[in-house]
């Protein structure tokens, strides 16, 4: 059995388990969501093609926001030409995540009609941006790289490649069950596997490539060390399924794919969905406003209305309680 820090959960829900396989020089996590998604999920009417997609990017976003090991929030942000042109994922650390997307729902229903309403598909081409925000006494630091129409796994690949220059692999999966007395629930799951070997030359990868450079010039090729080769075969191996069945706990979905070489499986943090908006914050926001900004806000009743993007929650305000903050 995988060797274990200390005991994990028994349920494969709504966690994200750190993992090593020191003897291939590799560390990552996985991560399972079941009602955590669903909750993310649960304000918007999102159509299935659009849940599946925003599935992937809370995962992704779990697997690099889970670990930052100091307090702040890592968010997740795509702007594409796709029928889906925006996507924020926002995870507070050490748990808290929240999710929406703004989309073209007439774009979205006839791609499910083509047939071609696959998560890259709905995306389409643009750019994926990541920020780690550690409050207002530290600089954000943002990585932004390229969406060319391969979807977020892709992507996190090329961002590591670019970025932190650390050989990574991405696993991204997301399926709806199927409630007996109708309706559906949603689950999702992903890993992320890196090489970390304690000689950096053995890390090393191909440089990128050269763009324009002259036809027939030699690109640079550095094969992958052994025991990444391996790791990368074994990360491979993973099925959809497994990433998403929850009869399946993360430690014997990792004692599945390194037995062989040993797993250590550590702690698992528990997740859950939850929006950070509150009138307090919303008020906050409204003030940075000028009057007449304000004064644009108002409606026929005389108030001001601010709608969460995220949590679907809705903030009422009085003109007057507003325009007095400005005043203050």
């Amino acid at each position: 059995m995988a060797e274990e820090e200390k005991q994990p959960r028994l349920d494969a829900d709504d966690c994200v388990t750190p993992f090593q396989v020191e003897t291939l020089d590799v560390r990552g996590r996985v991560v399972r969501l079941g009602s955590v998604l669903d909750g993310v999920l649960a304000h918007h009417t999102y159509p299935a093609a659009v849940k599946r997609l925003i599935g992937e990017a809370v995962v992704l976003a779990t697997l690099l926001g889970s670990s930052l090991k100091f307090e702040g929030r890592f968010i997740l942000q795509t702007h594409t030409d796709g029928p889906v042109d925006m996507l924020v994922v926002d995870f507070v650390t050490p748990d808290k995540i929240r999710a929406y997307a703004r989309f073209d729902r007439e774009a979205v229903e006839a791609a499910v009609l083509a047939n071609a309403a696959g998560p890259a598909a709905l995306l389409g081409k643009g750019h994926l941006a990541m920020t780690i925000d550690q409050g207002l006494s530290v600089n954000r630091y943002q990585g932004v790289v390229a969406l060319t129409g391969e979807g977020l796994e892709e992507a996190a690949h090329e961002y590591f490649r670019q970025s932190e220059q650390i050989p990574t692999r991405v696993r991204l999966a997301v399926g709806e069950e199927l409630q007996a007395g109708g309706g559906s629930s949603w689950r999702a799951g992903g890993l992320l596997a890196q090489f970390l070997p304690a000689e950096a030359g053995r890390a090393a990868q191909a440089d990128f490539h050269p763009g324009d450079a002259p036809e027939g010039t030699e690109l640079h090729q550095v094969d992958d060390d052994e025991a990444w080769a391996e790791a990368q075969a074994l990360a491979g191996t993973i099925e959809d399924v497994e990433l998403v069945d929850k009869t399946l706990t993360s430690d014997r979905l990792l004692f599945r794919l390194f037995h062989e070489r040993g797993v250590r499986v550590f702690e698992p943090q528990l997740l859950k969905a939850q929006c950070s908006c509150s009138r307090e914050r919303v008020a906050g926001v409204l003030k940075s406003f000028t009057r007449e900004e304000q004064k644009e806000m108002v409606q026929d009743d005389g108030r001001i209305t601010v709608t969460c993007e995220f949590c679907g929650r809705t903030y009422g305000f009085a003109a007057e309680e507003v325009f007095d903050q400005l005043d203050s």
